[in-house]
């Protein structure tokens, strides 16, 4: 499969590049900086650069443009002001859900966070992000996309453990990028997790079981 991941730097992303890659999908990787290129490509990815808040929705749908599957796994990240938590985390969602809806690639997954909420209150900028993720998640459940929203809890760098707990509710916790991307792969291949909302954090169940 041709995967398109916006946000292809990131960390999860990277994680996920290297997965894709190593069954041997094929993986275009939505990057900003051009000084990125080199390291999707060591992950094995196909570097694309395109600026999510800067593209067009036609550029943005020739860069996706052939994927049989997008990953939203961008974010303005934690150093970033609010400002850029509405236009990337929400702006950069909704427009790769045009994008898809364009190009006619109907699956979708979306790296969220635990605790969004389009109707969260408070100006704080930990509040305006878990605002724009909310109003992403409900971006995309109302698109008509084959969408999976993935919710992880606090992210570590910790070694993936291959088990975690996956559920539309979940009790607060972390879980490793590791075990993300590792989820974000069965989740692609499993039909069950279509059109679902899931809270991630570690656990006790396999992946493959979990997704299933």
């Amino acid at each position: 499969m041709r995967v398109a991941i916006a946000g292809g730097h990131g960390q999860i992303a990277l994680r996920l590049t290297r997965l894709l890659a190593d069954r041997e999908d094929e993986v275009v990787s939505l990057i900003r900086n051009p000084d990125h290129a080199e390291d999707v490509r060591e992950a094995g990815g196909e570097p694309v650069v395109c600026d999510l808040e800067e593209a067009s929705e036609d550029e943005l749908a020739d860069a996706v443009n052939g994927a049989g599957a997008v990953v939203f796994a961008a974010g303005a990240g934690p150093g970033s002001g609010s400002a850029r938590k509405d236009t990337m985390d929400f702006g950069g969602a909704a427009k790769l859900i045009a994008a898809a809806k364009r190009d006619g690639i109907s699956r979708y997954l979306m790296v969220s966070s635990m605790g969004a909420n389009p109707d969260q209150e408070g100006d704080e900028t930990f509040a305006v992000y878990l605002r724009a993720k909310g109003k992403a998640d409900a971006e995309l459940q109302a698109s008509g996309l084959d969408y999976t929203i993935i919710r992880p809890g606090r992210l570590t760098d910790d070694p993936g453990s291959g088990r975690v707990t996956l559920a539309e509710q979940v009790d607060r916790g972390q879980v490793s990028r590791d075990d993300v991307a590792a989820v974000l792969v069965a989740a692609l291949d499993e039909p069950a997790t279509i059109g679902k909302t899931l809270a991630l954090v570690s656990g006790e169940t396999p992946i493959e079981e979990a997704v299933r």
